[in-house]
């Protein structure tokens, strides 16, 4: 696989991020230009990425919160046509649920029992909110105390939420493995799915190009 393909993504937060740069290692790919915004400026501007994406690759990532019953839906109302190397992907029904899926690396790195995790985490409405009670069980004061908001607090999660999820995202040893999570998460699987092939089409493409000249 060529590891050497770039591509341009846009998400809507950090943790989003750190799961894109995370899937696109994964599959032996590298990341572009990186866009991080706001949902609604995201499909805003949906059309200008694909417009980019017919002679480069792309990921755009988005949750499905409530907006629609499912993810094919999603897709097929907000881009009903996307060009050839576009992977415009909505995670069921937050990104949080692409990491509740690998529930034994996540259960030993919050330090819970791997019971209290769901094996469908796709079925949750509320994906964030389900981690961070899971997180509030913890033996770990540091977890509880980084990921649980602050009783009283303006804010929906703890002050490291976003880095103590994305230190477990980016640890490829001890930490977040898409492969195992894609078994649990048929949005993340399908997205796994399209870069693979992108990355192919785009170097069949390229070799294609370089004989022509």
């Amino acid at each position: 696989m060529d590891d050497g393909i770039a591509f341009q993504c846009a998400f809507e937060g950090s943790l989003d991020e750190a799961v894109v740069r995370r899937l696109l290692r994964h599959v032996g790919a590298l990341s572009g230009d990186l866009y991080r915004q706001r949902k609604s400026y995201l499909l805003e501007r949906l059309q200008g990425f694909n417009a980019s994406a017919q002679t480069r690759p792309w990921i755009v990532v988005v949750d499905l919160d409530h907006d629609t019953g499912c993810a094919p839906e999603a897709v097929r109302n907000w881009l009903p046509a996307p060009s050839h190397f576009m992977n415009f992907r909505v995670a069921v029904r937050e990104v949080e649920a692409w990491i509740l899926a690998d529930r034994e690396r996540l259960a030993r790195y919050l330090q819970v029992p791997e019971a209290r995790i769901t094996g469908t985490p796709e079925e949750i409405d509320y994906p964030k909110e389900y981690l961070i009670n899971c997180a509030r069980e913890s033996s770990s004061s540091a977890i509880r105390k980084g990921i649980v908001p602050t009783p009283g607090g303006r804010r929906a999660e703890g002050p490291a939420y976003l880095s103590l999820l994305s230190e477990f995202v980016n640890d490829a040893e001890r930490g977040w493995r898409p492969d195992v999570a894609s078994d649990h998460s048929e949005s993340l699987e399908r997205c796994i799915r399209s870069l693979q092939n992108s990355i192919g089409t785009f170097s069949r493409e390229s070799q294609r190009q370089r004989y022509s000249r």
